[in-house]
Parts: structure tokens; sequence; C-alpha cells
């Protein structure tokens, strides 16, 4: 029997806002990151490989470390 594809599970940062705010959703897929425009749920979608997120992620947090107020 064939491995029934994944289904992306999509998640908005923390940091998104309201419900109603422009911005970014995410899913891990085993092929890397998905990332979409939350106004555009069936629109397309990037795919960003795991080491290249974490090479930004990395990057993003040396220049301005994560502050919750």
């Amino acid at each position: 029997m064939a491995e029934q594809p994944q289904r992306p599970v999509w998640f908005k940062s923390s940091y998104s806002g309201s419900p109603q705010a422009e911005c970014l959703e995410g899913a891990a897929m085993p092929g890397g990151l998905w990332v979409r425009d939350s106004k555009r749920p069936d629109g397309p979608h990037i795919v960003i490989s795991r080491t290249a997120w974490r090479t930004f992620t990395t990057h993003v947090q040396q220049v301005q470390p994560l502050s919750r107020g």
C-alpha cells in the first residue's frame, strides 16, 4: 500500500498579533519549511530547506535577540 503524503499543519508565529494581522504561516514538512501568505491560504507556498531556515533564524537571533517585552 502506498504511503499517503503528509498534509501540512500550518502555524503562525506567536509574534503575529491578532488573527486579522498580515503575516506568514509555516508548516514543518519532510522536505523543509513550507511558507505561505496567511491571507491567501489556498495560494502558492514556498519551500525553504531545514538548513536554510536554521541559518536564517540563527542570523536573526544574533542580529536582534528575541525579547518579549
